[in-house]
């Protein structure tokens, strides 16, 4: 995918060098005034169209901190099953900061218009840098990292990609030396609190924080990463890319939910973000869609198992320091100066390295190059009581697949507003929308690959052990390939 820029003069100053010159901008301690006096540029991106983006977004994405989310697949493995999946963790980030300030810009005006001063301009320059910002923290192929990490990493070191985003956030602002321009544009140290919760909601003992805006502003912490309901920016732009580069129909309308979003407040007293009551079913299309893309593509099985190698292939990896990189991989993750150089380069790095210590990563990554997987021997769906994979000799994965709110109805907790009391937040039942929705909203597969070649005994005690655990006797599927297996 291409993205191109233009600048767009916008200064009402005669002299065209002006905003270039470091003295002149020095000079200009009036907020307002730099904001008139600004140089944006537009993006031209193949899901949203033009993206103008203010000058500080642009300082922030002209930073090898920003610019390394060009080096990041947004799906991971998934480009080994759909050729078009090539899409970066890079214009998802910009997709998400331009829909950041277009949800923002759209609440501030239809409340303006109403004498409600609900947003000022250093709000939605805040939350268009979280939107930005907030995948920072992403190691290589995305999520497929963070799953190492919480899995082999020491208890006091697990860290989600949220957590290291924040953390990649201060390193990009003090290695580039933004703080005195970002001061410039009126954003101030509480401001940069404000930016670094928005990308990380929750503190050390899991609860939400408000100490960059008080609670009464606590509806624009929905706008970017939305705890209650889950439906965020960050979702609107993935939906409509992953779709878009998958293949796949996006049946939820965005531009509608920026149409009919208003601030109203709830039943527990705080301002949420609310929709209208007659956009119930475009929310349902917003839930059935992230279930949608799980289903076929996410968990796709094919992805599933290659991912599962990936992760194999870190693993085996992790405490060895490969040539071209400061520290292990694992090291890297308290040090963002070693961690903004991992990116899905790292796998060529392995797959070409002469390092004996590699090897075994290696002939995995050969594997998966030469399309020799790990064979899918079975796959059924299970009660949550039955998942006991430590039972099994062979890889298991589990796989939850729901709309968002696990075994909830979704819907249950978005707030609507009605045409007569656009003031109110109000709940709607399901039962006052349809008849013909859904009454289980999750479901949970459990399904085994195998890594080598099995003889007739070890086959028949996976049949045996797959019968009494979890599986049918004509769930269990063996395929032909399977005496075919090399062993690793």
């Amino acid at each position: 995918m291409v993205l191109t820029t233009t600048r767009v003069k916008e200064t009402t100053t005669g002299d065209k060098h002006a905003l270039t010159d470091p003295e002149y901008i020095c000079v200009l301690h009036n907020y307002p005034t730099l904001l008139s006096q600004k140089s944006s540029f537009v993006f031209n991106d193949s899901v949203h169209g033009h993206m103008e983006f203010h000058p500080l977004l642009v300082k922030i994405i002209d930073t090898p901190q920003f610019q390394r989310l060009r080096y990041i697949k947004q799906l991971g493995g998934a480009y080994f099953v759909f050729p078009g999946a090539s899409h970066n963790r890079f214009e998802h980030c910009l997709g998400v900061g331009y829909l950041a300030g277009e949800l923002a810009q759209a609440l501030k005006t239809k409340h303006d218009k109403e004498g409600q001063n609900l947003i000022d301009e250093k709000d939605i320059l805040c939350v268009q840098i979280a939107g930005l910002c907030h995948d920072l923290g992403h190691g290589p192929l995305s999520h497929m990292f963070e799953s190492v990490c919480q899995k082999e990493d020491t208890e006091e070191k697990k860290k989600t990609h949220e957590q290291i985003s924040t953390e990649m956030f201060k390193h990009l602002v003090k290695e580039n030396g933004l703080k005195p321009l970002m001061k410039q544009y009126g954003l101030s140290d509480l401001d940069l609190i404000f930016i670094e919760e928005m990308i990380d909601r929750e503190d050390k003992d899991g609860n939400l924080r408000f100490e960059g805006r008080g609670e009464d502003k606590s509806f624009l912490y929905e706008i970017v990463s939305n705890k209650t309901n889950g439906v965020d920016v960050d979702k609107f732009d993935y939906f409509a890319r992953d779709c878009h580069h998958l293949g796949m129909q996006n049946n939820f309308d965005y531009r509608r939910f920026l149409k009919f979003a208003r601030v109203c407040e709830a039943e527990d007293g705080k301002k949420h973000i609310c929709i209208r009551d007659k956009e119930v079913f475009n929310m349902y299309d917003f839930f059935y869609t992230r279930y949608c893309l799980h289903r076929r593509a996410y968990q796709h099985r094919v992805n599933k198992v290659i991912e599962i190698m990936i992760k194999d292939v870190l693993s085996k990896v992790k405490d060895i320091k490969i040539h071209g990189f400061e520290k292990t991989l694992f090291e890297s993750i308290d040090d963002m100066a070693a961690y903004t150089k991992l990116t899905d380069s790292l796998l060529q790095v392995i797959l070409f390295s002469t390092d004996e210590n590699l090897k075994e990563a290696k002939k995995i990554l050969a594997r998966i190059c030469s399309r020799d997987l790990y064979v899918f021997l079975g796959e059924t769906l299970v009660a949550e009581s039955k998942l006991k994979p430590e039972d099994f000799e062979i890889v298991v994965g589990k796989f939850d697949i729901n709309y968002g709110m696990k075994e909830k109805n979704p819907i249950e907790t978005v707030y609507f507003y009605t045409k007569s009391n656009p003031q109110k937040a109000v709940k709607l039942p399901k039962e006052q929308v349809s008849h013909l929705l859904p009454d289980t909203f999750s479901e949970t597969f459990i399904r085994v690959y195998c890594k080598k070649t099995l003889r007739t005994a070890e086959k028949t005690q996976l049949m045996n052990c797959c019968k009494e655990k979890i599986f049918e006797p004509l769930q269990v599927i063996f395929t032909s390939r399977l005496l075919n297996l090399v062993e690793i």
